[in-house]
């Protein structure tokens, strides 16, 4: 059966042939000398040779060093330096933008279009990687059978994936996550999510993230799914055209791409004077719904049984238009340090605007003088927790307490049945001028459902609240700053009066974003 295919046709392999692929890397490992334990550092689009990449590794019980290809060229050189990697597998694009000098520490580049040689670091690495082909077909012949193969399990706390991620308030960090830690996770999948064998799923999110990883392409491949990989996140009408294609039986998505599916196919038809009635009129409201639920769900290829959504809160009216459609939907919330999941729940039981429960083997608490009622730190403990960050103590120290919680950085509460609900996040935190607590989420995503506003920032300067705007330009038929200070008149009507806006800015371009799309504010302090 297919297990995992280049939406493009690149390459497609099956389960057989994947692990084939997977152990004959594994002699390339051996013949290049590295060893159990070595770190291999993976840096590229999704695609089917990244996803062997990884399994390969750890197959071959060393370390997968995970690198976003966004990352500044530089950036990758000093983080491959960082981890101590002894070999770089690099999309022949990143890789030029390297200038195509091999950094320093590592061994061998590896393409990962097809696994040629890009370069050595010295003549004994060549001579060794020529010598591949030859050694893999002599260990055939041997005691070495392809597809008789036998994997530890009992490594569960050995180090396994150091995940390089684009914080949006710092540098970024190499988390330190386990064979356990991923294990954890996948299991939670494979109890809690049951897909089946011959099911297909769309990676869309970058697989150098955890939640592309863990739920778009490790735990699907488990549950003998078919996953299609897409090297980057086409626009709504070609990602239309894909789901059409594919005809996914679960996609895992941030809000921004859920959010502007919504718009495309349904949210204007939902929206309108009459459609807004009718839901109220009994009979004509059920068969509202079922119209517009039917072609969502075709918008997604027809077969979508589960819809996750995680990274950041969806829009309040992009939820509350998937709750009114009964549409298979939830929201989790997790963090690359968890694996990354820490709280979720099935649609069919999911609470509105929360992220869900605590998952299996996972223990939550918010450090909170009511945790139901006030907002409070939340602390995380268990098997999804990672081991730390690489050679960087002060900064592991800083989130991990001496009985083994974890400080997320984020604020929330949990209601009697266990609902985390997020209110914000510590580091963007506000501090009022008679010490308030001002969480500029919940500014931004009122500024947000304002007509013209694209996407905007709320931060403080010299004691003032500002918002940044992105507008939308095109489509302007009126003074913009006049409009925004329209805007800004009525937010304000809304709010405290210690989180009212004092100004709005506009911006004349999109906010730069991580792949997960969170603003990295602290370009814009």
């Amino acid at each position: 059966m297919p297990a995992v295919s280049d939406y493009d046709g690149t390459l497609s392999l099956t389960f057989r042939e994947l692990t084939a692929e997977m152990l004959r890397l594994g002699v390339l490992y051996e013949a290049l000398g590295l060893g159990k334990g070595d770190k291999i550092a993976v840096c590229g689009s999704n695609c089917v040779n990244w996803a062997l990449s990884f399994l390969s590794v750890v197959a071959y019980q060393g370390v997968v060093v995970s690198i976003l290809p966004d990352f500044h060229p530089e950036s990758v050189r000093a983080l491959i330096r960082h981890s101590d990697a002894k070999l770089l597998i690099v999309s022949p694009k990143v890789w030029e933008g390297m200038k195509s000098s091999i950094p320093e520490g590592v061994k061998a580049v590896l393409s990962m279009k097809d696994f040629s040689l890009l370069a050595a670091a010295e003549a004994a690495v060549q001579e060794s990687y020529d010598g591949w082909d030859s050694l893999y077909e002599k260990r055939c012949q041997g005691d070495f059978r392809p597809l008789e193969v036998s994997y530890s399990t009992d490594n569960l706390d050995e180090l396994c994936l150091i995940n390089y991620t684009a914080g949006t308030t710092s540098d970024p960090k190499g988390v330190m996550l386990t064979c356990g830690n991923i294990s954890s996770n996948i299991q939670f999948g494979r109890d809690r999510i049951p897909l089946p064998g011959g099911c297909t799923v769309l990676s869309l999110l970058p697989l150098a993230h955890m939640f592309g990883l863990s739920f778009e392409f490790l735990y699907p491949l488990v549950s003998g799914a078919h996953v299609h990989f897409i090297s980057r996140t086409p626009s709504v009408p070609r990602l239309l055209k894909i789901f059409a294609d594919v005809k996914p039986y679960m996609v895992t998505s941030v809000p921004l791409i859920v959010e502007k599916i919504y718009k495309y196919t349904v949210a204007g038809k939902i929206n309108r004077l009459g459609t807004r009635i009718s839901r109220w009129i009994p009979g004509l409201g059920s068969f509202v719904r079922k119209k517009y639920r039917r072609q969502l769900l075709q918008a997604f290829g027809g077969r979508l049984e589960y819809l996750i959504v995680g990274g950041a809160a969806l829009p309040e009216k992009t939820e509350g238009g998937l709750h009114f459609l009964r549409f298979p939907y939830t929201v989790g919330y997790g963090m690359t340090e968890c694996g990354p999941l820490i709280t979720y729940q099935d649609w069919h039981s999911f609470r509105m605007y929360s992220c869900g429960r605590v998952v299996d083997r996972m223990e939550i608490k918010t450090e909170s003088p009511s945790p139901r009622r006030v907002p409070g730190e939340i602390l995380v403990r268990g098997d999804n927790v990672m081991k730390g960050y690489y050679k960087n103590p002060s900064a592991t120290k800083v989130v991990m307490t001496p009985d083994g919680w974890m400080r997320t950085g984020d604020m929330g509460i949990v209601d009697k049945k266990g609902n985390l609900f997020i209110v914000g996040c510590c580091k963007n935190m506000i501090l009022g001028p008679s010490g308030q607590n001002i969480y500029p989420e919940e500014i931004e995503e009122k500024l947000n459902a304002l007509p013209m506003v694209i996407e905007s920032i709320v931060l403080q300067r010299q004691g003032r609240l500002i918002a940044l705007v992105y507008p939308d330009y095109e489509n302007s038929e009126v003074p913009l700053d006049e409009l925004m200070e329209q805007h800004r008149e009525k937010l304000n009507k809304a709010l405290p009066y210690y989180s009212q806006i004092q100004k709005i800015e506009l911006v004349s371009g999109e906010f730069e974003k991580t792949p997960k799309h969170n603003i990295r504010r602290y370009l814009y302090r």
